[in-house]
C-alpha cells in the first residue's frame, strides 16, 4: 500500500514543528510566520538581537529508495541571514547550511520544467558486495554541514 495522502501532505509541516520544538528546547527564541509565502518557516532572534530566517526541508522514510536526502526544485537566490535545515527521516540526519553555503554546493537545473531551480543530494547508494543489498549513505563531502543540534544558530 502506498503513502497515504494525509501522511505525505502533512509530513513536512509535522517535521517543521518537530524541529522548531527542538530549537525551543535548546533555548532559541523562535518565531513562526503566519504566512509562508517567502519560504521562511521560522525566524530566530539571536542573543545579539539580530534575526535569521530558516527554511526547513524534510524527507520521509517513504521516499523512493536512493532519494532519502534528495532535496530538489528549490527556488532560492543569495539571501543574507538565511539558513536551510535539511532533514532525512530515513537517514536520521540533519544538515544546516547558510544561503551562501547552499548556493556553493547545490546544482542548478539547466533545462526542463524546473529550469533555474536548485537541488542538493546529501546521500548516495552503495551495493553491499556480499549481500547485493543496496544501502543509502551520507556523502562525506557534506559532513561539515551535518548537525545534531542547532548550535549554529546560538
Amino acid at each position: 500500500m502506498g503513502i497515504s495522502f494525509r501522511h505525505s501532505a502533512g509530513f513536512g509541516k509535522r517535521m517543521e514543528y518537530n524541529l522548531v520544538g527542538k530549537m525551543l528546547m535548546e533555548g532559541l527564541d523562535v518565531y513562526l510566520p503566519l504566512v509562508d509565502d517567502h519560504g521562511v518557516d521560522c525566524v530566530i532572534k539571536k542573543a545579539d538581537g539580530t534575526f535569521i530566517e530558516i527554511q526547513i526541508k524534510a524527507r520521509s522514510n517513504e521516499v523512493t529508495d536512493g532519494d532519502a536526502a534528495l532535496f530538489s526544485a528549490i527556488t532560492h537566490e543569495l539571501t543574507p541571514n538565511f539558513y536551510f535545515v535539511f532533514y532525512s527521516e530515513r537517514l536520521d540526519s540533519m544538515w544546516i547550511m547558510s544561503s551562501e553555503e547552499f548556493l556553493s554546493e547545490c546544482v542548478t537545473n539547466k533545462n526542463g520544467k524546473n529550469k533555474g531551480k536548485r537541488s542538493i543530494w546529501f546521500n548516495g547508494n552503495k551495493t553491499d558486495k556480499t549481500t547485493g543489498e543496496k544501502k543509502e549513505y551520507c556523502k562525506e563531502k557534506y559532513d561539515k554541514y551535518l548537525c545534531t543540534d542547532f548550535s549554529r544558530f546560538h
